[in-house]
């Protein structure tokens, strides 16, 4: 585990990061958790008192990362834009599990599956992850039917959300 202090920033303009908030990792300390990585790799660790894992640093091209937080973990934290935090951290290596109800639908639908495992890893990780951040069990249902029938159809994930705002 490395520890260090972090200010919490939030960009302004950033394209698709616009209105992130994250804490910067430099290169050094990425190099020490994750030696000769440039790519994106997830860390496990505490942020104060809050616990995390599976959270991705994303490099920015300069060899620094940045590790997004999101409403959930700010919430916890309690914190803003300027305020402090102590970072204590680890690489993650861990697999991540693609969600159980999401998985036991497709083995039901042999098409999507074959389409589903067919893609790289990240691509599932985006479907399991968008099923999981579902808030309410009826959303969830919605999300991996719309998911299974997309899947089966061979239809990708911005075409599916496209084909809902139309109906």
């Amino acid at each position: 585990m490395i520890a260090f202090t972090s200010i919490l920033l939030k960009f302004d303009q950033q394209g698709e990061k616009t209105g992130w908030t994250y804490i910067e990792v430099s290169s050094e300390i990425a190099r020490k958790l994750h030696p000769e990585n440039k790519k994106s790799f997830r860390v496990k660790g505490k942020l104060d008192d809050y616990t995390f894992n599976q959270i991705a640093l994303i490099p920015m091209g300069d060899g620094n990362f940045i590790m997004p937080l999101k409403a959930s973990i700010r919430k916890a934290l309690g914190k803003k834009k300027g305020a402090t935090v102590a970072v204590l951290m680890a690489l993650d290596s861990k697999e991540y599990e693609l969600n159980k109800e999401l998985m036991e639908c497709l083995a039901d639908e042999p098409e999507a599956l074959y389409f589903f495992t067919s893609k790289p890893k990240s691509f599932q990780h985006y479907y399991s992850k968008w099923v999981e951040a579902a808030k309410t069990d009826a959303t969830k249902a919605k999300r991996i039917a719309l998911a299974v029938t997309s899947l089966a159809n061979k239809i990708e994930f911005g075409e599916m959300l496209r084909n809902q705002r139309n109906i």
